[in-house]
């Protein structure tokens, strides 16, 4: 059936995202289930997987950077 078919894809993507999470846990990489489904989705649509390490990196350091901006003018 479709529908058992659909399920069962669902229920397997839900099972490979918890088990990357969990390595992502392991690693302290900070990222949610739902960072990482976005980043997963992103890799297999031909995304870099380098590259949007990279990104996420820098995205990670400007936030520290902006956070730290309003800490300091909220003195």
């Amino acid at each position: 059936m479709p529908g058992e078919d659909r399920t069962e894809k669902q229920a397997a993507a839900q099972q490979a995202v918890n088990i990357l999470h969990e390595i992502s846990e392991i690693l302290n990489c900070h990222l949610d289930r739902r960072t990482l489904s976005i980043c997963i989705s992103m890799i297999e649509n031909g995304v870099n997987p380098e590259a949007l390490a990279t990104v996420v990196k820098e995205l990670r350091k400007e936030g520290r950077e902006v956070q730290m901006e309003i800490a300091a003018a909220g003195k």
